[in-house]
This record gives structure tokens, sequence and C-alpha cells, in this order.
């Protein structure tokens, strides 16, 4: 089959990590970073057990899961890895990002793969969605929209984006979208000012995790992080989320009137200011912003939170 990775991996290799994983599997254990005493491992695995479906966090969404795999872009492969500090591998990867969420995931690439509840196709994914490949699963990533994944991909490389090449043997939805309580909120602003309600989800949750007591380093306020000097001249109070969702939206409406409706430019000028986006003549080559926008769009993706 066609490799949903970049960069030869041995076909050797491969087989033998995939008879690691099953073995590890059919045993009830997790895959070790190290050389571990049988029963230290075997002590551990009731922290790797879940039923059917996974425990969700409070309000994750797989667009948080989407951002925290986002934020160890570049952080090496390291096979039995799982701490950013070191390195992931695949299956560590997918657990890390969820555990930040609250969430617990097994440790391996089989069990992983028969998690959470079943998707049809890729046509069906939503960002977030667990992409495994391989019968029994050998490989596995978290669906990052448009037909990527975010992935640890093998020895010699790093946690990067990958376009999927080949049809994954199994797609597994750990969680689903959310706009939480502020959902009439993105509706009622989204039908105001033409709109799409499900990106001024997507901004709340990549902007203050839906927090409307939220305060950047930098002094950005409230669920839709804006600065003091922003809120001002809209005229809203950044920490009443019915007036920062009012707001955000007129800016974002404004910005996709300057951009010619061009959502990523007028995500970009969100974070970045329209200066920024008329400077470069699109997106800025600055990774916060090239991160911010593909999570914000990637987060769009998952439908209609609202409803």
């Amino acid at each position: 089959m066609t490799s949903p990775y970049v960069g030869p991996v041995p076909d050797g290799m491969r087989a033998a990590e995939a008879r690691v994983q099953s073995l590890r599997s059919l045993l009830g254990l997790r895959s070790a970073s190290s050389n571990a005493a049988f029963a230290s491992v075997l002590a551990a695995q009731s922290n790797d057990a879940v039923s059917g479906s996974a425990v969700t966090g409070a309000a994750a969404t797989g667009a948080d899961a989407v951002t925290e795999a986002s934020k160890q872009l570049g952080t090496p492969y390291v096979w039995g890895g799982s701490d950013p500090k070191t390195g992931f591998d695949c299956s560590g990867l997918v657990q890390y990002a969820y555990g930040q969420l609250g969430i617990d995931l097994p440790r391996n690439t089989v069990e992983q793969a028969q998690a959470g509840s079943p998707v049809a196709s890729l046509a069906d994914a939503k960002p977030g969605d667990l992409v495994a490949f391989g019968t029994p699963a050998e490989h596995i990533g978290i669906y990052a929209g448009n037909n990527t994944m975010i992935v640890a991909p093998h020895r010699g490389d790093v946690v990067r984006t990958q376009t999927i090449t080949e049809t994954p043997s199994a797609i597994r939805r750990i969680v689903s979208s959310g706009g939480g309580k502020y959902a009439d909120l993105f509706a009622a602003a989204g039908a105001r000012y033409n709109l799409s309600p499900a990106l001024l989800a997507s901004v709340a949750r990549n902007e203050s995790g839906l927090n409307p007591k939220a305060v950047s380093a930098a002094g950005a306020q409230g669920l839709m992080q804006l600065m003091p000097s922003t809120a001002k001249s809209l005229g809203v109070d950044a920490f009443d989320p019915s007036q920062a969702v009012d707001g955000a939206a007129r800016l974002l409406r404004s910005l996709l009137d300057s951009f010619g409706g061009q959502t990523d430019l007028a995500v970009a000028a969100y974070n970045a200011g329209s200066a920024a986006v008329k400077k470069y003549g699109g997106v800025p080559p600055y990774a916060e912003t090239q991160n911010y926008v593909r999570r914000v769009l990637a987060g769009m993706q998952e439908g209609s939170p609202w409803n």
C-alpha cells in the first residue's frame, strides 16, 4: 500500500514495529520508552484502559486536540516516545494531545484505532478524529481537516502536518464539536452580520478556550481576546460575552470585506493585524499566525457547534 507519510520506511522495520505493537495489544501492554521491569509495566495498565468511548474533558472538542498536537510540530520522532521534551512516536503523540484535554486514551496504536466511535470515511471526518493505517493498525495520526493529519511519521523525522495519501483502515471520533453555552451568541451574531457562526465559535475556542475571563500576556481580554483599544473602538466590554461576540463578529465581517471574502486572510488579520496581511499580500510568514489560521479553519470544519 502507498505510505501515508513522507520519507522511506524500511519494510522490515515497519513490519517489526507493527508486530511489536500487535503483541503488546494482545498482552495488554502499552509501548514503553525504556526497558522498565515487566511488573512495572503491568502495574500501570489501569491508567491506559478505556471503554468503547473515551471519557471526554469538560469542554474538549476535536479542534482542541488539533491545537494540542500542533504545539508539538517539529518535535523529533522517537520510537516509544511520549514526552515533548524527548520526542514522540505516532501513538505517543495521539495519547499526549488528548491527555492535555483530560482525555485518557490507550498507549498503543492498535487500541487507539478501536477507541471512541467509528467514522464512515474521510469525507465524514472532522478535525480531531483519529486516522489509522494498517491491519492491525501500525500507524495513527490526528485528522486536521482538508485531507491532512498531524502525525509523528517515522525515525529521522519530526511531528508534522501531512497530506493523507491512502484510505485509512480506521477513523475514530473521540469527542464531538461544541460551542458550549455561547452557541446561541455565535448563531445570533452570525445571522446579524452575515457571518459563519462556525468561524466565531472556532475563533473563540482558539483565542480563549471559551473562557470569558481570559487575559493574555499581551493584554487581550475575554472570550474573543480583544485588546482594550480594540474593544473601546468597537464600543464593547471585552469581558461581557454577548458584547465581545458582537464586537468580534463586526470586526471579522469588516476584515472579510476588506480581504475579498477570504476567510484565511480575515483570520490572519484578526491575529496579526490588517497591516501585516497587506504587507505580505497574504497570511504573514509568522509561525504563530500561520498555525492560528490553520487551527481556526480546521475548527470551522467540525460542523455547526451551535446546534
